[in-house]
């Protein structure tokens, strides 16, 4: 018995790294099957592009914002916004239909493609 009492600690041990281990693989495969958020952004900000430029800071007309690197949480909620029509302003015509087009995955997914442009620091 005494034995047995011993042995529990490590195979607790064994069985907890195990089990990290199982997990980590689990997620890797799910993720593995699914499409990344920011390459499925990369493909919805094609649109986005031709104003706020390919790194999302053109300068082409100066009065467009810069938003490489602008926080996601930030560009969904202002997307909704225009999508909505709760967003109001200059180019809020624009955006509208732009964002009337896009599901809240496509949303989800631009936000996190332009906060990962990464923006002036």
């Amino acid at each position: 018995m005494r034995h047995v009492r011993e042995a529990l600690p490590k195979l607790a041990r064994r069985i907890a790294a195990a089990a990290v281990v199982l997990g980590a693989l689990a997620g890797a495969s799910a993720r593995a099957g699914e499409p990344d958020s920011i390459a499925l952004g990369r493909e919805k900000y094609v649109q986005c592009a031709s104003c706020h430029g390919a790194d999302g800071r053109s300068t082409v007309v100066p009065q467009y914002p810069k938003i490489g690197g602008q926080s996601a949480t930030y560009v969904i909620l202002a997307l909704k916004a225009y999508r909505d029509g709760r967003r109001q302003g200059t180019f809020a015509a624009i955006m509208a239909a732009v964002a009337k087009q896009l599901s809240d995955a496509d949303i989800e997914h631009l936000a996190a493609y332009v906060e990962s442009l990464g923006g002036d620091k």
